[in-house]
């Protein structure tokens, strides 16, 4: 496919995507509105499970096994840097990968792109990720270091983070019409993932000459850059020393 081509289907999606954003939104709230019915709680719970993970992991690691600062810095600041994009990661994939087979009376009964349908799940993922990011900017204004220049790459980052789960999205979402054990391969392949990728643990602890196996993982470069940013204070394409 030519370069030229390619731009314009390009191109042609995301015009698509901008005059569908109305329909985009309604289902958006459709979602969060579905998810959560019948809870006393209801969207609440979207915002508490994620701080109740986070808040065991402290718990186990800062005052169980006395975890010490990461390269002299608050662990807890260190591992909700990484914990937060995860949960964005792991929530796209996990409920994307069933939004055509959950909403099939759609695709069999009314003329509708079936492409919108993980795009909705990621949209109310990234609204879940947003409120987090402001969580994690003030934790570590609390902890006496203000945003600066480097704060701003996160969107650049939050962008990275879309379009590759946009990606995945949509190659799950497409299998688990066919294969229905694809959502439980997801499971595992995320919970292998998240033990794999640098969240609670330094990528320094691993050697040297395994490390370019380590930065084959997308989430990688997605979790340390959010480090790089708010930690660091490294530009783009730079690691910590």
């Amino acid at each position: 496919m030519s370069l030229l081509r390619t731009l314009k289907l390009t191109v042609a999606f995301v015009l698509d995507v901008f005059n569908s954003r109305t329909l985009l939104w309604e289902m958006t709230i459709k979602d969060f509105q579905v998810r959560y019915l019948g809870s006393y709680l209801g969207i609440l719970w979207a915002f508490i499970q994620p701080m109740v993970t986070v808040l065991i992991f402290w718990f186990v690691f800062q005052v169980g096994f006395k975890s010490q600062p990461v390269d002299n810095f608050p662990f807890i600041l260190w591992l909700v840097a990484g914990m937060f994009p995860w949960f964005f990661i792991s929530d796209t994939i996990n409920n994307a990968t069933g939004s055509i087979t959950e909403n099939s009376f759609l695709v069999k009964k009314v003329v509708f792109r079936v492409s919108l349908l993980p795009i909705i799940k990621l949209i109310s993922a990234l609204i879940i990720h947003l409120f987090f990011v402001g969580i994690l900017i003030v934790m570590f204004a609390v902890y006496g270091y203000l945003p600066t220049l480097y704060t701003l790459q996160v969107g650049y980052y939050i962008f990275a983070a879309g379009c590759l789960l946009l990606g995945i999205a949509w190659i799950t979402s497409a299998l688990s019409v066919f294969l229905k054990d694809v959502g439980q391969i997801v499971g595992m392949v995320l919970q292998f993932g998240f033990w794999g990728t640098p969240i609670f643990w330094s990528y320094k602890i691993i050697p040297a000459q395994y490390l370019m196996f380590l930065k084959l993982n997308p989430a990688y470069y997605i979790i340390e850059g959010y480090r790089n940013c708010l930690i660091y204070h490294n530009g783009f394409g730079k690691t910590q020393v």
